[in-house]
């Protein structure tokens, strides 16, 4: 799958007041500024819209309920077809921000979606002329979208309004498991930001090894099937059945409530879930590509708005 992770640099031009989590503000204001640079229709749906098939927004900001019936048959279970994109809010808690402080962002694209670069450049300029989040209970802030870097490499500049589309792409893959995987003892995954899982329609406040691989192969196997070649022939039931005998070495997670306001809804919304670290031991070698993967591509729900951010710190046994 082709993947493109982009670094939006930016400048406040007037004060801001943002939540300690900004995610929900960046991708409300993303998804706004995102839909009047591509919709035509405007007032039309877009599961009814005629357009919607070549229409930007809604391939990127807008998922279907049910898989298409072209679609080939999964291993699976798909409910939804997946955001080719996801966001990677800044770290810092601060709230306030003044006249000339910088802050970035993140935005990585999947597959067909990196073709819309330049709609999704636009509409963070946008963005920034509208302002974002609240000041004085009154106005957004303002900013100018400075520079946009992918791979260590400026591909945008503000001041001249140009973007080079000469920049490669990284394939994302599983590794070649035709050489042998280092062995693994031990296995540390942090949640960087909320990790957000359900079993059995139930949000989970306990992370087993077998459910984190699970969400794994559900991220990895939608990704691939509607952006990539195909869902990967992995034996889903067997390294789900591996993925039992490993054992929790310890865990130190708690769950995080995020509090959101949805313009769809009307009403004051959570994001719940689990920050930390966890720690697993077992026969882990083979799991290694699959959350590398993931460590990529985000995983769980409400990735579009920063969540499932996830890092991975592995221990080597000793000879």
């Amino acid at each position: 799958m082709l993947i493109g992770a982009y670094l939006f640099n930016c400048t406040f031009t007037s004060p801001a007041l943002l939540p300690a989590f900004k995610g929900s503000t960046l991708r409300g204001a993303f998804g706004h500024a995102f839909k009047k640079v591509s919709c035509a229709l405007r007032r039309q749906n877009c599961a009814t819209c005629l357009l919607s098939e070549t229409c930007p927004y809604s391939l990127i900001f807008e998922n279907h309920n049910s898989t298409p019936e072209d679609a080939p048959a999964s291993k699976v279970r798909i409910s939804a077809r997946p955001h080719p994109y996801t966001l990677q809010p800044p770290r810092q808690e601060n709230l306030i921000y003044q006249k000339g402080e910088a802050f970035s962002f993140g935005i990585t694209l999947f597959g067909k979606a990196n073709d819309y670069l330049p709609h999704i450049v636009y509409a963070v300029d946008m963005m920034g002329e509208n302002g974002i989040g609240r000041h004085s209970g009154v106005e957004g802030g303002r900013f100018t979208l400075d520079t946009v870097d992918v791979g260590g490499q400026s591909i945008y500049n503000g001041q001249s309004k140009l973007l080079s589309r000469h920049h490669p792409l990284a394939h994302l893959a599983l590794s070649d498991n035709t050489s042998p995987l280092p062995p693994v003892a031990e296995l540390t995954v942090t949640f960087q930001t909320p990790l957000r899982l359900k079993q059995h329609n139930q949000l989970q406040e306990a992370l087993p090894f077998h459910l984190l691989i699970r969400a794994a192969l559900r991220r990895l196997a939608t990704l691939e099937q509607y952006y990539a070649d195909g869902e990967p022939a992995l034996d889903y039931r067997g390294l789900i059945r591996q993925a039992e005998g490993v054992v929790t070495l310890s865990s130190h997670c708690r769950w995080l409530d995020l509090e959101r306001y949805s313009s769809r809804q009307k009403t004051a919304m959570f994001l719940g879930g689990l920050v930390g670290s966890t720690c697993y031991s077992g026969d882990l070698d083979v799991f290694l590509p699959i959350l590398r993967y993931c460590q990529q591509t985000q995983l769980g729900k409400q990735t579009t708005f920063g969540l499932g951010q996830i890092s991975l710190s592995q221990v080597q046994p000793a000879h």
